[in-house]
């Protein structure tokens, strides 16, 4: 075993888990990883396949772990059995920290979400690591989920428990094979499957400053404290304006106001949950959380952790390419030697 021990990282196949895997083996600790079956991961990891719902395969791969990074979850905004949310966001979440608190560990590291610290309000300042929110504000089944995720994860650390929680803004870059929310939405306006687009206030960082701001966070972080881990605050048109600068594919000009985006959330909704049985373009959670305000700051991470911040530009330009090379995205790009 390596002199830096070993990590567990559960959900260590997703978009962000498969980025914090790979900076764990570059710097030389041995790695766990607790996933689903059918999940690629590097030779040199210990796979344990299994849920984190299961509370023998949880108790298993915490064997021999110093440091634990909760990672596994369900991120997507609409599933047509509604009660998966719950069942891995937060009884998932209930039963990695109660076999958390029987094994010696030195640090948990929980993967909160920005999208349940949003603010009703349009407008004022961004928000910061410290709001606190209610379960009747979170808008949908998936938002509920992860905030009562949160609130078990600061009850275990009040309890005794080295907690320190984590919320990532929006995460582009390379390599997100199972196409999370925010790399869907970008996918469809590559490919032109949206013709106009409902104007929002976003924060978005590169995939890999987030999966180092979890080492961070481990490292330096203080138990029982939330860090934002973001970037940038932007509207859409303003990553629309930069994907057409990029890839040189014109994108839509055409904004709706929101309650047009209201009716149709709800109509993609109702067809997926009875017709289609697939994942709806505009599901009704991500339509009324592009009515709040998303703009956040993350100064207490970088002051705290070290986090540092990578150009957004080039994540983007990084996650267009690599959506190109495999072959997700099916219109040819005019600007394709600039990506």
């Amino acid at each position: 075993m390596s002199n830096r021990g070993c990590s567990l990282v559960t959900g260590g196949g997703g978009f962000i888990g498969a980025h914090l895997v790979r900076q764990l083996l570059e710097q030389g600790e041995t790695v766990k990883v607790l996933e689903l079956a059918d999940t690629s991961l590097p030779s040199d990891v210990e796979v344990i396949q299994g849920s984190v719902n299961d509370v023998d395969t949880v108790r298993r791969a915490l064997k021999g772990v110093q440091r634990l990074y909760h990672l596994a979850a369900n991120p997507n905004l609409w599933a047509q059995d509604k009660h998966i949310f719950k069942q891995v966001n937060y009884q998932g979440t209930c039963t990695v920290l109660s076999e958390a608190a029987r094994a010696d560990l030195e640090v948990l590291v929980y993967t909160s979400t920005e999208s349940i610290l949003t603010s009703r309000r349009q407008g004022g300042d961004p928000i910061d690591s410290s709001v606190i929110r209610e379960l009747n504000e979170m808008p949908g089944p998936y938002c509920r989920s992860k905030f009562l995720a949160e609130q078990a994860a600061f009850e275990a650390a009040k309890n005794g428990l080295p907690v320190v929680i984590v919320s990532p803004t929006l995460p582009i870059g390379p390599g997100d094979r199972r196409i999370t929310p925010p790399t869907r939405m970008i996918l469809n306006f590559l490919n032109c499957k949206i013709p106009a687009y409902l104007d929002c206030r976003f924060n978005m960082v590169d995939v890999r400053d987030v999966a180092r701001g979890h080492i961070l966070a481990a490292q330096h972080g203080r138990p029982g404290e939330r860090y934002i881990l973001g970037h940038e605050n932007l509207t859409l048109g303003d990553l629309l304006r930069m994907i057409e600068e990029i890839t040189g594919l014109a994108m839509p000009k055409l904004r709706i106001p929101h309650w047009v985006a209201l009716i149709v959330g709800a109509f993609s909704e109702l067809t997926a949950d009875y017709i289609t049985h697939a994942s709806p373009k505009a599901p009704l959670t991500g339509v009324r959380l592009a009515a709040r305000s998303m703009f956040f700051e993350s100064d207490k991470a970088v002051q705290e952790l070290g986090f540092k911040q990578s150009s957004l530009r080039q994540a983007l330009i990084d996650q267009i390419e690599w959506l190109v090379k495999e072959g997700y995205v099916t219109r040819s790009l005019p600007l394709q030697q600039n990506v």
